[in-house]
C-alpha cells in the first residue's frame, strides 16, 4: 500500500521532520514522475485526490508523495495562483563529471539552462547541479586558489571539474 503525504512509515521517529512541498499548477503527478525517473532510490508514495469538496475537479489529482534519493517531497494541484521562482533551489551534489553531465542534461531538458551551474526544468523548478570537488576549492585557505576557481565557474553554464581543477592549480 502507498503511503500519503505525512503518514508515518512505522514508528514515531520514522518520519521526515522536513518535507518540500511544491506548488504546481496542474502538473504534479507528471513532474513527480519524471523526477522519479531521473533519481536512483527514487518512487511515488501516495497520491490524494480532490473530493467533492474540491476545490479541484472530483476525481483529479490534489497531491503526490514522492521520494527523490531517499528525500521525501510532496507537490501539489494548486491552480495558477503561485509560480516557482530561482529564490528557491535544490541541489544535487555529483561526485563526478559523468554525474554532472547526466542530471545537468536530464533535468535541463525542456527547461532553461543558467550560469554557474543553475538550471530551471520544464515544470520551473530551479536546480543547482554542483559537484562535490568545487565546494571543496571554493572553501581553500589559500584566496587565490579559491578566487580563481570562483572565476572559472562563474564562466560556465554547465559546471566543468577539469576547467575548476585547471584554475585551481593554475593558481598555485
Amino acid at each position: 500500500m502507498k503511503r500519503l503525504i505525512g503518514e508515518k512509515k512505522g514508528g514515531e521517529d520514522d518520519m521526515q521532520k522536513i518535507t518540500p512541498f511544491l506548488w504546481f499548477d496542474d502538473r504534479a503527478e507528471e513532474a513527480a514522475n519524471f523526477y522519479v525517473s531521473i533519481f536512483k532510490n527514487s518512487k511515488i508514495l501516495g497520491i490524494t485526490r480532490y473530493g467533492e469538496a474540491g476545490p479541484g475537479a472530483k476525481g483529479t489529482v490534489m497531491t503526490v508523495g514522492f521520494m527523490l534519493d531517499g528525500q521525501e517531497f510532496a507537490a501539489l494541484n494548486g491552480g495558477p495562483l503561485y509560480t516557482f521562482s530561482p529564490a528557491v533551489s535544490f541541489v544535487v551534489n555529483c561526485e563526478t563529471q559523468e554525474e554532472v553531465d547526466e542530471f545537468w542534461e536530464k533535468l535541463s531538458e525542456g527547461g532553461e539552462k543558467g550560469k554557474c551551474g543553475w538550471l530551471q526544468d520544464k515544470y520551473g523548478v530551479s536546480w543547482q547541479v554542483v559537484p562535490t570537488v568545487m565546494l571543496e576549492m571554493l572553501n581553500d585557505p589559500d584566496p587565490v586558489k579559491s578566487q580563481s576557481v570562483m572565476m572559472a565557474m562563474l564562466q560556465m553554464e554547465k559546471i566543468d571539474i577539469e576547467l575548476l581543477k585547471h584554475a585551481y592549480n593554475a593558481a598555485s
